[in-house]
């Protein structure tokens, strides 16, 4: 049995077992989508996946850096930091190929006590629409930088003057993939074996920046991927004595880094693809006119799901491939949203906005709801944005939120939000995006020190 044929609690006993494991290791993501996860003895595993575990919920109420919200009401001192139930996923199964024999599997938190589990919001969303007849397709994109840095040396150097893998600007340069073709195969390698294979890897435009496209599942397994995806491509990295990144825009001189979602649906039933009408214009059919409609209409409030970090709004800049209006657009990177026509199976939309750093649940679960959204109250689509979308003017109510703060404001302040991924949800988490906020008021910048220490 190898870890693709999990598919049960019954098959995750027999691989644990036929492999003479003594632990295993399990792992749930955070609000900000990172894993935190441990080694379980085979003895605990097994009652796990029959019974579930208790996770303490701290992981869902501290931020990045393990600071404590003071201002959230699912968990906090109030509460005394209880555990949570958390239940393994079985069919998440992975080998880990830095730990010969090693499985990981992914868990959730479940939802008997109401829980801001992010694995949960998007497998909601999934199951609504599911009721209304569809299932989801997706494929995510990452762009990430890579330093030739450890976590020390970042740390000593105060993150200034550090050392690309690559030098200059040399997008799609056959020469680096070359030169640097060990690491490129051995994350190829990583990411087939880790059943997240990737379906094309190239460099990007910038100084040892590369951008990965992971091949298209079901949404769920998508969103899976993309956590897996971005923790062990930073794993990979440091265990070579190097560093990824994934933040948003780690340098203003620099295009910032993208999570590019690209989502389809189909009938439930048929398994047929739904956005493709070979007559229509564009080949969009109504369905898929509802669905980019929706996300255009929902873009605005729900920003602070897909740029969810202070960081994620230097990269919101006219010229650096990130739009600062909701815009739709075909086949134009200009546009926050790219319809990309193609065959009855690669008809799509390419949801643009979101940042690298995003938590790869939520960000789909925006990407789809908001569509959703647009099939049930049959929202028209207005005319697509042609040409450079950072040189047109557009309506205020297209203009997406400038900073964390406000797109909190916004996200709390949607009853379609509430509708979609509950209210206990959206409070916790426009509180968790406040508090980001509040962090980063308290710090003083370079760019301020430089600008008024001496004139002002």
């Amino acid at each position: 049995m190898t870890p693709e044929d999990v598919r049960t609690i019954q098959d995750a006993r027999q691989i644990v077992e036929a492999r003479e494991l003594t632990h295993v290791k399990v792992g749930v993501t955070d609000i900000d989508g990172i894993l935190r996860g441990k080694y379980m003895s085979r003895e605990k595993f097994f009652s796990s996946l029959e019974k579930g575990f208790g996770f303490c919920d701290v992981v869902l109420g501290w931020d990045s850096n393990d600071q404590l919200y003071d201002n959230t009401r699912y968990t906090g001192w109030h509460t005394g930091y209880p555990d949570a139930a958390v239940r393994i996923v079985p069919h998440t199964c992975r080998d880990i190929p830095f730990e010969p024999g090693m499985l990981f599997f992914l868990a959730e938190f479940d939802e008997a006590r109401p829980a801001p589990c992010p694995r949960g919001v998007l497998r909601r969303v999934l199951d609504r629409a599911r009721a209304m007849g569809f299932e989801a397709m997706a494929g995510l994109e990452y762009e990430y930088f890579v330093f030739e840095e450890t976590p020390h040396s970042v740390r000593e150097k105060s993150y200034r003057n550090l050392v690309p893998m690559d030098p200059g600007f040399f997008g799609y340069s056959v020469i680096r993939n070359t030169v640097r073709a060990e690491y490129y195969q051995e994350t190829l390698d990583l990411c087939r074996r880790m059943r997240m294979p990737i379906e094309g890897l190239h460099e990007e435009t910038g100084p040892g920046v590369l951008e990965a496209a992971i091949e298209v599942s079901d949404a769920l397994e998508a969103a899976d991927r993309g956590v897996l995806f971005k923790t062990f491509i930073k794993v990979h990295a440091q265990r070579q004595g190097r560093m990824a990144t994934f933040m948003a825009k780690w340098n203003p001189e620099l295009p910032g880094q993208s999570g590019h979602i690209h989502v389809s649906l189909k009938d439930a039933n048929t398994g047929k693809p739904v956005f493709f009408d070979a007559g229509a214009e564009h080949r969009m059919s109504a369905t898929m006119r509802h669905f980019v409609a929706g996300q255009h209409a929902l873009m605005p409030e729900w920003l602070g799901m897909v740029a969810s970090t202070v960081n994620a709004y230097s990269r919101l800049v006219p010229g650096f491939w990130a739009p600062t209006n909701a815009t739709w657009g075909v086949e134009n990177r200009t546009a926050a949203l790219r319809v990309i026509p193609g065959s009855e199976k690669s008809q799509r939309v390419e949801y643009r906005i979101a940042a690298a750093d995003a938590n790869p649940y939520l960000a789909l679960a925006v990407a789809l709801a908001s569509g959703l959204y647009g099939i049930e109250n049959r929202l028209a689509l207005g005319k697509p944005v042609t040409g450079n979308a950072y040189d047109q003017k557009f309506p205020a109510r297209t203009a997406l939120p400038g900073t964390l703060w406000e797109a909190a404001q916004r996200l709390r302040g949607s009853k379609a939000a509430r509708d979609w991924f509950g209210d206990d949800f959206v409070e916790h988490f426009a509180a968790t995006r406040e508090w980001e906020e509040r962090q980063f008021r308290r710090h003083v910048t370079d760019w301020e020190l430089n600008r008024y220490f001496e004139i002002i």
